[in-house]
């Protein structure tokens, strides 16, 4: 029964679990950060069980600007380290502990709870999946950790994370894709959506690149697949040339160096496509900030 409530708990939202984080607990409050909450950041060790795995280094250098300039605004959440050895290991915020390093930070601003591995993980996977920062193959590997590591069942992750049975159930579906497909899906290349359509496929990895050679829809691939694999999609928009010539490789670097992200130019017999890719909605905002400016 306690282990329930734990589930209900922990699935009340982020913004309540970060509320009870502020309370940590008296005696390592008082023993390892004193009132102020504030380490040396040489104090803090990695979770290396943390369910994100990529760090792209523009978005570090992009927060790391920022604390140059205000600090690190939000506190990292760390438990004591284990083993009766010193210092901490972080549950959440690596992102702001690596970028806090790289702008020569000597401390940082903690929330200490002293928690199990179990939790832990649970904390680290509410954290991320509520502030999107985890992809979906690293959100898939996250469900399945605490399945594996803790007994966990599809409804109780639901209830944990605040997300739906069948959304669980077909995040977790991604895992079965060749390593290739899930690394296009890692990096944005796929979204999960396609993904999730190819996974009956015969030979994910071919189809996945056809998808992204043709521009196919989600419904193009559906189409694709439950044809067998083997026929002609719906057609696609198509565009005039494989190749791209020396102007528009230069147009394309150029609009990537001006705005920071990858910029792609497509030229069709009737217009074309510019395509700028993000990676997150924090970067989507940043771009429509960008194309907003006066």
């Amino acid at each position: 029964m306690a282990d329930d409530n734990s589930k209900k708990r922990l699935g009340r939202g982020l913004a309540a679990l970060i509320g009870d984080m502020d309370q940590p607990s008296e005696p390592a409050a008082r023993r390892l950060v004193g009132n102020d909450r504030v380490v040396p950041i040489e104090m803090i060790a990695r979770n290396p069980n943390n369910p994100r795995r990529m760090f792209r280094d523009e978005e570090i250098e992009e927060l790391t600007r920022s604390i140059r300039d205000h600090g690190v605004i939000q506190p990292v959440v760390v438990r004591p380290a284990k083993g009766g050895r010193a210092g901490f290991e972080l549950i959440a915020g690596e992102r702001r502990w690596r970028a806090a390093q790289r702008a020569g930070l000597t401390e940082i601003p903690v929330i200490v709870r002293d928690v199990d591995d179990k939790a832990a993980l649970e904390l680290a996977i509410i954290e991320n999946v509520q502030r999107a920062d985890l992809n979906p193959i690293e959100e898939a590997q996250g469900y399945q950790q605490l399945i594996d590591d803790h007994g966990y069942t599809q409804a109780d992750l639901g209830d944990v994370i605040g997300k739906s049975r069948s959304h669980v159930a077909n995040t977790l579906r991604l895992l079965k894709l060749p390593d290739a497909v899930r690394t296009m899906v890692s990096d944005g290349i796929l979204s999960s959506g396609h993904a999730r359509c190819l996974i009956t496929a015969s030979d994910p990895l071919a189809l996945a690149r056809r998808v992204v050679d043709g521009g196919l829809s989600v419904r193009q691939t559906e189409a694709l697949v439950q044809a067998g694999d083997s026929v002609s999609a719906p057609k696609a928009k198509s565009f005039d040339g494989a190749g791209k010539d020396a102007d528009t490789t230069a147009l394309e670097k150029m609009l990537s160096d001006a705005c920071g992200y990858h910029v792609e130019i497509r030229h069709g017999s009737k217009g074309g496509e510019l395509r700028i890719r993000y990676q997150s909605l924090d970067q989507l905002d940043d771009i429509c900030r960008m194309i907003q400016a006066p």
